[in-house]
């Protein structure tokens, strides 16, 4: 990058020796003439600072392009090894569910950023791969719902306006392409989140979903500090944490699966982890 701006001022120099223009070594660089009522020239960006701009702007739309790509894994790279744990999350579910009916499972972790989103788009995938398997995907996080985004898909209805009856269910669902799975997206973002997460009909639409579906995937916000991930797994028969390496404390997994009821526990989800600590990145309870 360096030879690349070295290179422009020196042609800009150049260009200004050959108009008469004096020219110091170290002048910035301005190729465009300011108009009229313009900044100053001295105020005005250099050509090597709106370039560093936008490389800076690209760098910063790679790095949101590739966390997306990173949330839906399993879709892009069905045999990848994160593709193969949450195969080996979904073989705990199934174990579990030999013994007692699972249709219904929130996912949720103790704080944002944890990777809930990304645990639950990658395990709905990758339980759609089953044969037979008919697969919801709600996203219950009405203040920043990401699974949407990570997705790709621009819905026109979603959760809030199922719950409050100004759509009908099947005119808010959404396929997901290049999966077999369907989701209940967001689209408004309601003033009373909580009050609709533990509302009647939430629970109706629950039992609904969990007739029409053979497993249905609700993506929760953060345990603590909201009523939210309560709400939604009294509503489920199972939960799965996730857990965040060197990030989550010991305190804070107690905290949440105390709240949650242990019973409902499916699973602990480890993420962020390191080679050895992926060993350990699936816990029964």
């Amino acid at each position: 990058m360096a030879k690349i701006y070295d290179a422009l001022r020196r042609a800009e120099e150049e260009r200004r020796r050959r108009a008469g223009d004096e020219v110091s070594p170290v002048a910035p660089l301005n190729i465009d003439p300011p108009p009229a009522a313009a900044k100053p020239r001295s105020a005005r960006p250099s050509l090597w600072q709106r370039l560093f701009r936008r490389a800076k702007v690209r760098r910063l739309e790679a790095g949101g392009a590739t966390e997306i790509n990173k949330r839906r894994i399993s879709i892009i790279q069905p045999d990848s090894y994160v593709a193969e744990q949450f195969r080996g999350l979904r073989g705990r579910i199934d174990a579990i569910g030999a013994e007692r009916p699972i249709t219904s499972i929130v996912v949720t972790s103790a704080f944002p950023g944890e990777g809930k989103t990304t645990a639950s788009v990658n395990l709905a995938a990758v339980t759609a791969l089953s044969l037979g398997q008919r697969v919801l995907l709600i996203d219950c996080d009405l203040r920043k719902p990401k699974v949407h985004t990570s997705l790709g898909l621009r819905p026109q209805a979603g959760l809030a306006e199922v719950l409050r009856n100004e759509v009908a269910l099947d005119d808010a669902l959404m396929k997901v392409e290049g999966a077999n799975f369907e989701v209940l997206p967001v689209r408004g973002r309601p003033s009373n989140p909580s009050e609709l997460l533990g509302s009647p009909e939430m629970k109706k639409l629950v039992e609904e979903v969990s007739q029409r579906y053979d497993r249905v995937i609700l993506d929760s916000p953060a345990a603590l500090g909201l009523p939210d991930a309560k709400a939604i797994s009294n509503l489920c028969d199972g939960a799965v944490l996730v857990v965040r390496a060197d990030f989550t404390s010991q305190q804070d997994v107690e905290s949440v699966l105390e709240m949650l009821d242990r019973d409902r526990i499916l699973g602990l989800l480890l993420n962020g982890a390191t080679v050895d600590q992926a060993r350990y990145g699936y816990a029964a309870s």
